[in-house]
């Protein structure tokens, strides 16, 4: 699988994980959604939405790297994906 293919699979599975997660269906988020303002995330959910991703993605992430700008948006949770994918 080339990289830019993989990279719509992983975004497309962190949107679906992120849907799951507030109930919703994946096609009603948007990129600049804001993940606290507008979905309701929280310190413990946002704990479990990580895990949830590296579940279904396989990618682990770094603790050192991980910062709250990160769960700004859908964009930048899923931008925070693809650069541990590459990391």
């Amino acid at each position: 699988m080339n990289q830019a293919v993989n990279q719509v699979v992983i975004s497309d599975k962190v949107v679906a994980v992120i849907a799951g997660m507030f109930e919703t269906s994946p096609d009603l988020l948007e990129w600049d959604m804001r993940l606290v303002d507008d979905l309701g995330l929280d310190s413990t959910s946002a704990l479990e939405l990580l895990m949830r991703i590296e579940d279904e993605t396989g990618i682990e992430f770094d603790d050192d790297t991980l910062e709250q700008r990160h769960f700004e948006t859908v964009g930048s949770l899923v931008g925070y994906t693809l650069d541990q994918l590459k990391g």
